[in-house]
């Protein structure tokens, strides 16, 4: 009962927050049903593990997100970029109280330490999102950099931190330093494109 409770308050949180930074631009409608996929496909990617994969949980979840984005994109013609930014800072808060009831229940100090971690992460995208369109670098000023930036420190922390805990439980073992590495390459990447385009 009390995973549910937490889960279900974190749930709200994201669909509260995903539809504030969307709501500008589209509809209730479209906003709750993609913000609807997203959360089918990390159930899915939960399912998953549970049944096949246990130690690839944070990641069939994730691709669970990408998979809700990328149906959402094509039903919806969602802007892309601007749909990962609402995911990004809306699931972030749901993180931080998986870790902190965690830290609480266990006494567990990564958990808490995590928990930090997601609460700086979120600091950091509002700070992004107030001050990418002055960066003289970044010439595009094109919506998506506050959320890969994000996105792209978090995966070079889980990278770095896998270098000595890879036993942490939402780490994939060894596998995990190479996962997160690579997924933080593809996010600076994609910033780096955003910031060429005219």
């Amino acid at each position: 009962m009390a995973n549910f409770l937490i889960n279900f308050l974190g749930l709200m949180i994201f669909l509260f927050i995903f539809w504030k930074k969307l709501k500008e631009d589209y509809s209730g409608e479209i906003i709750f049903s993609s913000g609807f996929f997203i959360l089918a496909g990390i159930l899915l990617g939960h399912l998953i593990s549970v049944w096949f994969l246990p130690n690839w949980f944070f990641w069939l979840e994730f691709a669970g997100v990408i998979i809700g984005l990328a149906a959402s994109a094509f039903k919806f013609k969602v802007r892309v970029y601007e749909v990962l930014e609402a995911i990004v800072i809306s699931l972030f808060p749901w993180i931080a109280i998986i870790f902190l009831v965690d830290s609480v229940n266990n006494s567990s100090a990564i958990s808490f330490v995590a928990f930090l971690v997601c609460l700086g992460l979120i600091f950091l995208y509002y700070f992004f999102d107030l001050k990418y369109k002055g960066l003289s670098w970044y010439k595009s000023g094109r919506v998506g950099f506050s959320g890969l930036a994000t996105l792209g420190i978090f995966f070079l922390i889980r990278s770095s931190v896998a270098i000595f805990l890879s036993a942490v439980l939402s780490f994939s073992g060894k596998a995990e330093v190479l996962v997160s590495g690579s997924l933080a390459f593809v996010t600076f990447l994609l910033i780096y494109n955003l910031a060429r385009k005219e």
